[in-house]
């Protein structure tokens, strides 16, 4: 999903059947995002930044290399950015749609979400 920060409107998903990873979803959905633009991502992207120069990932910590002040830090900052998407995440998971486990046709569960994405953005507007 991608989700505009200022308006938290939602302008484009992308779906595909059984497990898929977040980062391998994005690549094959061929979404062009202009260079310019800031992506705040969580660290399912990691690799976004050879696609997209001015990516923002978390940095995660090991058992041999913990993490700085200034790491988590700037962990914290990203995380205070993020927070409108995962907003708009959780207000679509109120539908149940991605929540449960859809027992419905599958071709139509595209159709459906962003029919629930429409009506989340129409009340944005009102």
């Amino acid at each position: 999903m991608i989700i505009d920060k200022e308006t938290t409107q939602v302008i484009c998903t992308n779906f595909k059947n059984g497990k898929c990873h977040d980062f391998r979803l994005f690549k094959e959905s061929k979404v062009m995002v202009h260079p310019k633009i800031k992506m705040a991502v969580d660290t399912g992207y990691q690799g976004l930044q050879k696609r997209h120069a001015r990516t923002v990932i978390p940095k995660k910590r090991s058992k041999k290399h913990p993490l700085s002040k200034v790491d988590k830090n700037n962990n914290t900052a990203l995380a205070k950015e993020r927070v409108t998407v995962e907003n708009v995440i959780g207000m679509l998971k109120r539908f149940k749609i991605i929540s449960d486990r859809y027992r419905n046709r599958r071709k139509r569960f595209g159709l459906r979400f962003n029919l629930l994405a429409g009506l989340y953005n129409y009340e944005l507007k009102i």
